[in-house]
């Protein structure tokens, strides 16, 4: 039977002393704040050496996207797991495998260590909460005519869109438009490119890590194969 009393006992411990995992790094095309993989290992590693833990990131084979296991091991010899989280990448390409990987490498770390963002929007729940709504404000929410989520483009009519969620699809339609448009030279494309991402980055930053990472992703596409 496999023993963990110490290592518990040392992860207990550890935690007590784990720093705030601080937003450090920003994000060029959605204008946010985020804590990188170096800030999540900046704010656990001293303490878990402190008493006998080391922590190593496993990869599991998969074709998709990749699989990490983040894993404590105490001077004991004893160890414990985070469990594996899944990413897939949203290109079949290094860059796209990277970008998965590094993705995974954080959240693990986060999920494994019970450790979050400094900012997070969860700490500020209370702080931000809305002001109850107006009889008139309830009425117009619950209208069918309720707007959509409306997407900006430069020079062009607006577009709306049923939900956030289609905007990272609606921009790659657009990139394609944009790559292909005769009248623009490379520079010229990538201004337009950088304007939409300005002009969306409210509806941007409120989207999921996947749907950013696919975004980003194919705006770094975009920009390398014009430059």
């Amino acid at each position: 039977m496999t023993t963990t009393s110490e290592i518990a006992k040392a992860f207990v411990a550890a935690q007590k002393e784990f720093a705030p995992a601080l937003k450090n790094s920003t994000n060029p095309h959605f204008k946010s704040q985020y804590v990188d993989l170096a800030g999540c290992i900046e704010a656990v590693l001293d303490a878990l050496h402190n008493h006998g833990l080391a922590l190593i990131q496993k990869t599991h084979e998969c074709e998709s996207g990749v699989k990490i296991e983040t894993i404590f091991l105490h001077e004991s010899g004893e160890e414990m797991s985070g469990g594996v989280i899944h990413v897939p990448a949203d290109k079949q390409t290094p860059q796209g495998y990277g970008s998965a990987l590094t993705y995974a490498r954080r959240y693990s770390i986060m999920a494994a260590t019970g450790i979050a963002p400094e900012d997070d929007d969860g700490n500020h729940a209370e702080k931000f909460k809305p002001k109850p709504k107006t009889i008139v404000e309830q009425v117009k929410q619950n209208s069918p005519l309720k707007k959509q989520f409306i997407m900006r483009v430069p020079n062009k009519p607006d577009i709306n869109l049923a939900n956030e969620y289609d905007m990272p699809d609606k921009i790659i339609e657009l990139l394609g438009k944009v790559a292909v448009a005769g009248s623009l030279d490379n520079k010229s494309k990538c201004e337009k490119v950088k304007e939409l991402l300005s002009l969306n980055a409210d509806i941007v930053n409120k989207l999921g890590g996947g749907e950013q990472i696919k975004i980003k992703n194919a705006v770094q596409d975009f920009i390398r194969d014009h430059k």
